[in-house]
């Protein structure tokens, strides 16, 4: 467990350097599953740049799922759930993302997520090329570390209405496409990475930041030019591509 611990701050600290312009004060929150009944989460109003052992807090994740069924629940209520769920005594109060990093570390294959907002990514999310930005693709690289396309979900009330409607997106997606997303994009909002280890995590958000800064500097010469859906999934599929991933860890 301390050994995921020490990789979600290692993570954190990655996401919160200020010169890669993902997070600014106490934007954005991490998380990684701990154990088969446990998850780690960052706990709310820090700071990913500087974050502590003590700013992590560990939940109960079955118990965090059971909010997404209730057909009615109050903030308040709410506030009490994300304490209750908390397994060790003197913690403090998980993200009020808690839930969908709860539901996001339940997918096969994933025990990291992140999320942030890029500046980068924010120009384009905030503007009406949102979900082509999502779901199309620039460059070979962008591919490779985010996948031939990212779960769009239009903007949603954060908390469990965005919990809810992450869920039944990404579940399309997976359904759609036969994969797992590496990347999901919440307009107005910011990103959400994935992944097996940090490094894949990372290397989907630095990648979809630079993604982004293509993404508006091409708008403002005509573009984009996106790929074509054969060449995409030729990236998706060549063998050293594959092979690169696995090098990368990502």
């Amino acid at each position: 467990m301390q050994d995921t611990i020490d990789a979600l701050l290692n993570l954190a600290h990655d996401i919160g350097r200020e010169d890669r312009r993902l997070t600014i004060l106490a934007e954005g929150n991490v998380s990684a599953s701990v154990s088969q009944t446990e998850f780690a989460v960052k706990a709310s109003g820090c700071s990913l740049a500087t974050l502590k052992p003590t700013d992590i807090t560990t939940c109960d994740g079955k118990q965090i799922l059971k909010l997404l069924e209730r057909k009615t629940i109050t903030d308040g209520e709410i506030e009490t759930a994300l304490l209750e769920s908390r397994t060790r005594p003197g913690q403090r109060k998980p993200s009020t993302e808690t839930v969908f990093h709860a539901w996001l570390l339940t997918l096969d294959n994933v025990q990291f997520v992140a999320h942030c907002h890029p500046t980068a990514v924010n120009q384009v999310m905030c503007s009406p090329r949102a979900r082509d930005f999502a779901e199309r693709r620039l460059f070979p690289d962008e591919v490779v570390c985010c996948g031939p396309a990212s779960v769009f979900v239009p903007y949603t009330d954060p908390g469990i209405p965005l919990a809810r409607e992450l869920r039944e997106r990404t579940n399309l997606f997976i359904q759609n496409h036969k994969i797992m997303p590496r990347l999901i994009a919440l307009q107005n909002h910011g990103i959400i990475a994935l992944g097996a280890t940090p490094e894949s995590v990372l290397s989907c958000l630095l990648m979809a930041a630079k993604a982004a800064e293509v993404f508006v500097g091409s708008a403002a010469l005509g573009g984009p030019n996106f790929m074509l859906p054969k060449d995409i999934e030729r990236i998706h599929s060549r063998p050293d591509e594959l092979y690169r991933q696995q090098q990368l860890k990502i």
